[in-house]
Parts: C-alpha cells; sequence; structure tokens
C-alpha cells in the first residue's frame, strides 16, 4: 500500500512509543484510526474545528429499529465524505447484535483512493433500549 499518500499521523488513543517520542500510525491503521476518530467525535468538541466530527450520538436514545439504521447509515456517510478524504465509502449497513439488545454494528465499505484498495471497518454502536426493539 502506498503510505506515502495515506501519510502517517498520531495514534489514536495518544501514546507515546518504545523510545518515549509521541507513537504514530501509518498506512491502514492510520485510515482506520482516523475513521473512528471521526465517529466518536461530536461536532462542538474540537474548539478549533466546531463542525468536526459526526452526529452519531444523537442516536444512543433512537433504540435499533429501521429508521434508526437509516439515520445512522446517512450519519456516516456524510461525516466520512466530509472529513476523510483519502476515502471514498462505497457502503454503509448498520445491522442489530441479535444477542445483545442496543449494541449495533456499522458495517463501513470504503475504497482506499490511492490504492483502489476495497477495506471495510466494523465499529460498534452501542444505544440505550427502549424495550420496544
Amino acid at each position: 500500500m502506498n503510505t506515502d499518500f495515506i501519510g502517517s499521523g498520531w495514534a489514536f488513543p495518544v501514546g507515546v512509543d518504545s523510545t518515549g517520542r509521541i507513537a504514530l500510525s501509518s498506512g491502514d491503521a492510520d485510515l482506520e484510526q482516523a475513521i473512528q476518530l471521526i465517529l466518536r467525535t461530536y461536532p462542538g468538541e474540537r474548539p478549533m474545528r466546531w463542525e468536526f466530527g459526526s452526529r452519531l450520538r444523537d442516536h444512543i436514545f433512537d433504540g435499533t429499529g429501521g429508521d434508526t439504521a437509516a439515520a445512522i447509515r446517512a450519519d456516516v456517510q456524510s461525516a466520512l465524505a466530509r472529513w476523510e478524504p483519502r476515502i471514498t465509502v462505497t457502503d454503509v449497513e448498520v445491522e442489530p447484535d441479535p444477542d445483545q439488545p442496543g449494541l449495533l454494528y456499522i458495517d463501513i465499505r470504503y475504497t482506499v483512493k490511492a490504492t483502489n484498495d476495497s477495506r471495510n471497518l466494523v465499529f460498534p454502536f452501542y444505544t440505550i433500549p427502549d424495550g420496544d426493539n
């Protein structure tokens, strides 16, 4: 994979490596961490980038029904299209875990623009079940 295009950045969560320097990630790991960071950051949390992030947390109390899945799908696609220019999101599927009420699996399928490499990332998202779902 062409890591020059993808680049490298601080690892997430921020930490130190064995030499005591800031730990870095690169390549596929850097992309996956960037996607997770976008989805875990709520707009307004970053003082210098108020719009950065996704509105995924708006759905914590929405349950796991079909309307919630559709809204989550749209929010994920929108946030990644805006904030992660190194990828093209090809599909987002949202499925509830049959054994854990309140848990949704967000399967993000994307293509790395530099290499045309198809990849996927499964992101767990927890909701507060309301008893009706």
